[in-house]
């Protein structure tokens, strides 16, 4: 079974595979505004005669898309690496943000084990805890 983290870097790469098609639609719309306004027709009459989504339209689609999966992408990214062993500093510092923006990404993505003081929590399943038992 994946990881989260390696579930949304699937997403990413349907998300993008996606897009990659949106682009193409939005190159071929660029180039058929641009062959009708060389025909001597207004902006108007070729939004009123298209057929399909426009290119704004495909573009909010787009970038809405690459927010959403990002997001979750970074969650899990920074999960992930905490789990592993790295501090939100160095998360942080990875990820260009603060350490509170990676303290937030943590909660967001159920990374339950952050302690208080943003430090390293063990969970049960860490060595040192597991020694003890």
């Amino acid at each position: 079974m994946a990881d989260p983290f390696d579930r949304s870097l699937g997403d990413l790469e349907q998300a993008l595979d996606a897009n990659a098609r949106r682009m193409a639609q939005i190159k071929r719309r660029i180039a058929e505004i641009r062959r009708q306004r060389s025909a001597g027709r207004s902006y108007r009459e070729i939004v009123e005669s298209t057929q399909g989504d426009l290119s704004v339209q495909l573009i909010t689609e787009a970038t809405q898309l690459l927010d959403e999966v990002g997001a979750r992408v970074r969650r899990t990214e920074a999960l992930a690496l905490y789990r592993d062993g790295m501090t939100m500093e160095e998360i942080a510092e990875k990820f260009g943000v603060t350490r509170q923006r990676i303290s937030a990404l943590l909660r967001d993505a159920g990374g339950g084990e952050v302690s208080a003081n943003g430090g390293r929590a063990e969970s049960p399943t860490s060595g040192a805890a597991a020694r003890r038992r």
